[in-house]
């Protein structure tokens, strides 16, 4: 019998019913974690444990920042969309040299965007969700010809 790890059936869940902007936050929380566990790997005593933690942590971002980059609405997005698009192919670019010579300065430069990124992203949402909250929370009067 094979055991599941509910925390997996809980991700794919939350992936599936999450809005596209919680879809973003949470493609941004990845890549932060793949970074940060990628330089959990310069710290190791073993070269193989060392590379390996290396590069499967900045594969796994960049694949994150291939699918933020892919998502990207250029034709409405306009100006923000294609800036991000540039951001997007220096980060990959960034990481692809990092991984392949092992050293963590672009690493730690990417995950420093992104950590921007992400914090901007969220304070976005978050004022998008309070006007949303104040209009449901008013109540609605009845027509002026009903009273």
């Amino acid at each position: 019998m094979m055991h599941r790890n509910p925390w997996d059936s809980y991700r794919r869940i939350a992936t599936q019913t999450a809005p596209p902007g919680q879809l973003v936050l949470m493609l941004y929380d990845g890549a932060i974690r793949s970074l940060e566990q990628a330089l959990r790997g310069f710290g190791s005593d073993d070269p193989a444990i060392a590379n390996a933690t290396i590069h499967n942590g900045v594969q796994k971002a960049i694949e994150i920042v291939r699918e933020l980059n892919c998502c990207l609405n250029m034709e409405r997005g306009g100006e923000c969309a294609a800036t991000l698009r540039r951001l997007y192919d220096y980060f990959e670019r960034r990481l692809f040299e990092s991984n392949l010579r092992k050293e963590p300065t672009g690493i730690e430069e990417v995950l420093r965007h992104l950590l921007t990124l992400r914090d901007a992203w969220a304070t976005m949402l978050t004022q998008q969700a309070v006007p949303a909250a104040i209009s449901a929370s008013q109540p609605v009067s009845a027509p002026v010809s009903a009273r």
